[in-house]
């Protein structure tokens, strides 16, 4: 098996690129820039992740999604600030998440690196998906993967698959997950902001501290 990692530099995708290590040859790791505000701390982060591991990493531009607008992740909009008790109110986290929402930008990245899967000789595409966000973005859904490999059955003639580690963990899970894989957590980035320090404040930082508490509750 050799694969491709979609590497946002985030907590999901950071332990999926370790994970993914151990199954099969990891050929390449991707990085979008779409004219997202963390754009430069996100492929900081992939390219030191990628280096770490040894994996070639590059960086695919799609300034056109910026350009569509609509969200806070590229508009000059305020980011939406939810507490901890947001995430589980199905109202509020559905609301929190319309705002950050980019049109089909998953769906976009999983045919990009198809297209790099073809070429590259590879048939496994590696995603950071979550059950915890599949309840707010329909797009980190078992439903979703399913229906992508559906499509990249007609759309690819190598056998390429979309493959997640983490689908079915929440945050916390995925954090013990990465403690057991020794994952370097000084080298990733998770904030939605691209200043110096991660703000704390947005989704998903908030999503990341209480599943680092969480998860230090669990391994004591």
């Amino acid at each position: 098996m050799r694969g491709i990692v979609l590497l946002s530099g985030g907590l999901d995708s950071a332990v999926n690129l370790a994970f993914a290590l151990r199954n099969l040859e990891v050929v390449l790791c991707l990085t979008a820039d779409y004219g997202q505000l963390a754009a430069r701390r996100e492929i900081a982060a992939a390219r030191a992740l990628s280096e770490y591991y040894g994996v070639a990493h590059r960086v695919v531009e799609l300034p056109f999604l910026r350009d569509l607008g609509g969200s806070a992740l590229t508009d000059d909009v305020k980011l939406p600030e939810p507490a901890a008790a947001d995430l589980d109110d199905p109202a509020r986290a559905a609301d929190s998440a319309r705002r950050v929402w980019v049109p089909n930008r998953n769906g976009l990245l999983v045919n990009v690196a198809a297209c790099f899967a073809e070429v590259l000789g590879c048939n496994r595409i590696i995603t950071g998906f979550n059950r915890e966000e599949a309840r707010t973005f329909p797009d980190n859904s078992p439903q979703f993967l399913e229906a992508a490999n559906y499509a990249l059955a007609y759309s690819t003639l190598a056998d390429v698959r979309v493959v997640s580690y983490t689908q079915l963990l929440d945050k916390a899970e995925i954090v013990t997950l990465g403690q057991r894989l020794r994952v370097p957590w000084s080298l990733v980035w998770s904030c939605y902001r691209g200043e110096s320090l991660a703000c704390g404040a947005c989704e998903s930082c908030v999503r990341l501290e209480r599943a680092r508490e969480n998860a230090g509750e669990v391994n004591g």
